[in-house]
């Protein structure tokens, strides 16, 4: 069975700084039509950030979108002909104002394919060293440090609940204590 749909026209409807908007008209397998409202992001990237003492570095903002101001990893987009390496390693020193001395790639995920094509790209950064922060002129956020484990029960207890944030702590916890939980107790 044929589970693609085949794009017949599409409309743009919204070209923005960070996003833009198209309405897609599709031929569905069962050969009906039907439309799609699809958001164009060029790309992000999210940070698990860990210093010596197993503390995870973390943000903490105001997110319109919720009206609630969240705790997250550290996170950005990707800049037009951007790595996302580079742009990894540029967020995590304009947020946080620490520059990581060894990276690993650990995650590539679409955040919401049911409408959207962001890709996010999750790293892990270590042996943190002091840089400079260098927030955009639009960005106000408050740098947190806590331990990994404390970081996991916010996750555990809806405290954090971002979906790349829970991503990233939930594999930094498992790669650090792995799946017995009783070594935390």
């Amino acid at each position: 069975m044929r589970l693609e749909e085949i794009t017949t026209s599409t409309e743009k409807i919204f070209s923005g700084r960070i996003i833009n908007l198209r309405v897609d008209t599709v031929l569905l397998p069962d050969g009906k039509q039907s439309q799609r409202e699809i958001v164009e992001h060029q790309g992000a990237v999210a940070i698990v950030a860990i210093d010596q003492e197993e503390n995870i570095i973390l943000v903490k903002q105001f997110r319109q979108a919720v009206k609630k101001t969240l705790v997250e990893i550290p996170a950005g987009g990707i800049d037009p002909g951007e790595s996302s390496i580079i742009a990894a390693q540029r967020e995590l020193e304009e947020e946080t104002g620490l520059i990581g001395g060894t990276w690993e790639e650990i995650f590539t995920y679409y955040s919401a394919p049911g409408f959207c094509d962001e890709k996010l790209v999750i790293f892990l950064a270590k042996e943190l060293v002091p840089g400079k922060a260098k927030l955009d002129n639009d960005e106000f956020l408050e740098v947190i440090t806590m331990p990994l484990t404390i970081a996991f029960e916010k996750v555990r207890n809806g405290e954090i609940c971002d979906g790349k944030s829970i991503i990233g702590i939930q594999y930094a916890f498992q790669q650090r204590y792995g799946k017995n939980e009783k070594s935390l107790r």
